[in-house]
C-alpha cells in the first residue's frame, strides 16, 4: 500500500523488511523490495544478504566510513612500501651477493619477522580474550580443504627448517650470523602463524582495528619476502647446478654424512616451504581485509562436505580411478627423469618421456574441462553475490598465477616462429606450450564458474516477463541435478591429482624447458634463465592453488 509505513523487525540486530513494509523512505527500494519479497524467505537467500549489505552501507555515518578507508589506505602504503624495500634488497643479493656486505636482505626480513612475532603474541596472549573482539564470522574463509592443506604444508615447513639448521650447523664457518639466526626466528613464527589462521581466520576484528590492520600487513609483508627469498635462493640453487663444471672454491665444503644427509633433506622439502608462506600470505590479506567488517546476522554458513566422506560413499569412482592412474604414471615418469636427465646417453630419453606424458595429460584435462563447463551451463545452482573477499581473492590468484605458464608459452611461439623447431624436441616443446596455454584457459574457467555456484539453492524462472531479471531461488529437494553433480565431482577428482602431479614436477626441480627449450634457442641463456625463473614460481603456486579451488569446488557440489 503506497504511503504505508515502514514496520522494520529485527532477527540477530540486523534490520530487514516484511510484507507490511511495501515503501521505504523514499521509494526508490519499494519495487526492489516487492520482487524479493516474492521469493523464499530463507535466511541464505544471496539476493536479500546483498541489498541487506547496500543498505547498511548507506546509513553508516560517513566519517565512520572515511576512518575505515583511512586505516585501510595507511596500512596498505606502508605494506606496500616494506614489500618494495624488501624486494629491492632482495633481488640485489640475488644479482650481486658481494655488492651487500652485511646481509641486509636477511637483517630486514628477520626484523620484519620479529615483529610479527610480537604482534601474533600480542593478539593471542591478550586481544582475542577481550569480549566483543569478533563479533562477526567470515564463514567463507578459512576452508576445511585450506586449513588442512596449511597444516600439512607448515608440518614439512618444521620438519625442513630442523634440517636447515643441522646443514647451517654443518658448515657455520663460513655462513653469516643472520643466516644461522633465521631458523630459530622463522620456525616459531611459522608455528605461531599457523596456529593463528587454523582458529582466527574467520574472525571479523572490531577492536584495536588500527593496530590489527597495521600488525597484519607487516606479517603478510614478512610472509611475501620469505617467499621471494626462498625463490631467489631456489634459483641460485638452479644456476649452480647447470653450471657445476665451474668450480667455486667460495662454496663450502659438506663433506661429513650428517651434512649431507640434512642437506638432501633441506632441498628435497624447499618447495614445500615455498607454498606455505604464499598459502599464509592470501590467508592473512583475507583477515585484514575482514577487520571491521559486519557480516550480517544472516551471513549463512556453509556447510563443507569433507573429500573423504565424498568418496567414501562411493559418488566418486572414474575420476579417482583415471586421476590415480596419472598420478602413479607421473610419479613413474619423474623418478625415471631425475634419474636418467643426467646420463648423456639417455638425456634424449628422459625430455621425450616428459613431453609425452603432459602431452598425454593435458588434453585429457582440457577435455574434462570443456565438459565441466558446459554441465555448469545446464545445472540451475544459483549465483552467489554479495561481498566475498576470500571468492575474489581466489579468483585474482588463479588469473594471476596462470600469467606464469602463458607467458612462457608465448615466449616459446615467438621462439618457434623466429628460428623454427629444429627437431623432435623443439616440436615436442612448442606443442606442450599451446596445450599449457588451452588447458589453464579452460581450466581457469571451470573452476571460476564452480567457485560462483550456491552449494545449496537452484534457481528457476519465475516467468517469462519483460524485464523481470529476477530468479527465484529454492531449496533443492529433488534428483533433478544429481547426474550434474556427479559429473563435476568427478571430473574436480581426476583435477586434483592431475593438478598434484603437475605440481610436483616442477616443485622438485624438472624443467626441460630451461634445460634444452626453444626459448634458450632464441633468447640465450641468461635472457631466458630470468625468463624461466619469473614464471616457474608462478607455474607451481598455479598448481597447488588450482588443487585447493578444486577441492572448495568439489566439497560444495
Amino acid at each position: 500500500v503506497p504511503g504505508r509505513p515502514v514496520v522494520p523487525v529485527v532477527h540477530g540486530g540486523a534490520p530487514r523488511l516484511t510484507r507490511t513494509s511495501v515503501s521505504w523512505r523514499t521509494g526508490r527500494f519499494g519495487p526492489l523490495y516487492g520482487e524479493l519479497l516474492d521469493r523464499d524467505e530463507t535466511p541464505e537467500n544471496p539476493a536479500t544478504d546483498e541489498l541487506d549489505n547496500q543498505l547498511r552501507i548507506q546509513d553508516e555515518d560517513p566519517g565512520q566510513t572515511w576512518v575505515l578507508y583511512g586505516q585501510r589506505l595507511t596500512s596498505s602504503l606502508l605494506g606496500l612500501n616494506v614489500v618494495l624495500l624488501g624486494a629491492a634488497l632482495v633481488g640485489g643479493q640475488a644479482f650481486d651477493s658481494n655488492a651487500l656486505k652485511y646481509e641486509e636482505p636477511q637483517v630486514f626480513i628477520l626484523l620484519l619477522v620479529g615483529i610479527s612475532l610480537i604482534w601474533i603474541l600480542w593478539y593471542l596472549l591478550w586481544v582475542r580474550k577481550q569480549p566483543g573482539i569478533n563479533p562477526h564470522k567470515d564463514h567463507h574463509a578459512g576452508g576445511i580443504t585450506v586449513i588442512s592443506v596449511l597444516i600439512v604444508f607448515a608440518s614439512v615447513s618444521l620438519l625442513l627448517h630442523i634440517f636447515r639448521t643441522g646443514y647451517l650447523m654443518s658448515v657455520k664457518e663460513c655462513t653469516s650470523a643472520p643466516t644461522l639466526i633465521s631458523p630459530f626466528m622463522e620456525a616459531p613464527f611459522l608455528a605461531l602463524q599457523t596456529y593463528l589462521l587454523w582458529v582466527h581466520s574467520k574472525d571479523c576484528i572490531h577492536k584495536h582495528k588500527m593496530i590489527t590492520r597495521l600488525g597484519l600487513m607487516v606479517v603478510l609483508a614478512a610472509d611475501l619476502l620469505l617467499w621471494l627469498n626462498a625463490v631467489t635462493e631456489d634459483s641460485i640453487h638452479t644456476q649452480i647446478e647447470l653450471e657445476k663444471n665451474n668450480n667455486n672454491s667460495t662454496l663450502c665444503k659438506c663433506n661429513t654424512a650428517s651434512c649431507l644427509i640434512f642437506r638432501k633433506g633441506f632441498e628435497i622439502l624447499y618447495p614445500f616451504n615455498i607454498e606455505y608462506y604464499l598459502m599464509a600470505s592470501c590467508m592473512i590479506y583475507v583477515m585484514w581485509k575482514n577487520v571491521g567488517r559486519k557480516t550480517g546476522a544472516d551471513h549463512h554458513t556453509v556447510t563443507q562436505k569433507l573429500t573423504l566422506h565424498i568418496i567414501s560413499q562411493g559418488r566418486v569412482i572414474c575420476g579417482l580411478v583415471f586421476g590415480t592412474l596419472a598420478l602413479l604414471s607421473g610419479m613413474a615418469i619423474f623418478i625415471l627423469y631425475q634419474v636418467w636427465v643426467s646420463q648423456h646417453d639417455l638425456r634424449f630419453t628422459a625430455f621425450l618421456m616428459f613431453y609425452s606424458y603432459h602431452l598425454v595429460i593435458m588434453p585429457l584435462m582440457s577435455l574434462c574441462c570443456l565438459v565441466g563447463i558446459l554441465v555448469h551451463k545446464l545445472e540451475r545452482r544459483a549465483h552467489i553475490g554479495g561481498h566475498n573477499p576470500t571468492l575474489k581473492l581466489d579468483v585474482f590468484l588463479l588469473v594471476g598465477a596462470a600469467v606464469g605458464q602463458i607467458a612462457l608459452s608465448y615466449f616459446s611461439l615467438v621462439s618457434a616462429l623466429a628460428v623454427g623447431t629444429g627437431g623432435l624436441l623443439g616440436d615436442l616443446d612448442l606443442s606442450y606450450s599451446l596445450l599449457s596455454l588451452l588447458e589453464l584457459i579452460l581450466q581457469n574457467i571451470f573452476i571460476i564458474e564452480g567457485l560462483h555456484r550456491h552449494p545449496h539453492l537452484s534457481v528457476k524462472k519465475k516467468g517469462k516477463q519483460k524485464g523481470n531479471l529476477f530468479k527465484v531461488p529454492a531449496l533443492k529437494h529433488d534428483g533433478e541435478v544429481s547426474w550434474t553433480k556427479r559429473v563435476i565431482q568427478e571430473i574436480c577428482a581426476f583435477l586434483i591429482l592431475s593438478n598434484i602431479m603437475l605440481w610436483v614436477i616442477p616443485a622438485f626441480g624438472v624443467h626441460p624447458q630451461l634445460e634444452d627449450g626453444l626459448g634458450k634457442q632464441f633468447f640465450g641463456f641468461s635472457a631466458w634463465f630470468i625468463l624461466v625463473n619469473l614464471g616457474q614460481p608462478l607455474i607451481v603456486f598455479y598448481r597447488m592453488h588450482s588443487v585447493a579451488a578444486l577441492l572448495e569446488v568439489l566439497t560444495h557440489t
